[in-house]
């Protein structure tokens, strides 16, 4: 799909060609965003917030200065670090709404959660657990290297290292 050729044409008003973008990679950005946002509706909100601005902008896009694909995702990117820098700024928490569970205790309920036949499982099981921790850490708390080190009380670079080498393993396993 000719990305660059779809911006130029929403920057000429033809709203198929946003439609086009946004049926092409509106799941994928959806997924960044929730990422990045932790939210499902804020997450909603970055991704129309993203291709409105591109609609708007689509005439100041310069293929020579990058790939369209990338263009987009900047946009989203943008859009979400704008909403999480407001979002500090006006949402206080409140004691009772925070989570207190300890993250080992959750991580071993998303662990003992997934069905003892399945590849991943299996493939799971043969890590350490402490690189187990770190990977479901990540990828099924959402957590950033950073937070999976304060919580875990690790170093950075330990976690880091622990879930690089973890997904190898993973990938080989699942292979």
């Amino acid at each position: 799909m000719d990305y660059a050729a779809l911006i130029v044409a929403c920057a000429s008003g033809d709203r198929t060609a946003l439609k086009t973008l946004v049926d092409a990679e509106g799941g994928r950005m959806q997924g960044v965003a929730r990422r990045m946002l932790r939210r499902a509706d804020l997450a909603e909100d970055a991704v129309q917030d993203a291709f409105v601005l591109v609609w708007r902008r689509a005439g100041q896009f310069d293929p020579d200065r990058g790939s369209a694909r990338g263009w987009l995702y900047t946009i989203l990117r943008n859009r979400c670090l704008t909403m999480l820098r407001r979002e500090e700024r006006e949402v206080s928490t409140d004691a009772a709404d925070v989570d207190t569970t300890p993250l080992p205790q959750v991580l071993a309920s998303a662990y003992g959660g997934l069905d003892e036949t399945t590849g991943l499982r299996q493939c799971l099981d043969r890590l350490d657990p402490p690189t187990r921790d770190a990977i479901l850490a990540s990828y099924v708390m959402g957590h950033s290297h950073g937070e999976i080190a304060g919580r875990l009380d690790s170093p950075l670079g330990t976690v880091k290292a622990r879930v690089r080498r973890g997904l190898i393993k993973l990938r080989e396993c699942l292979s």
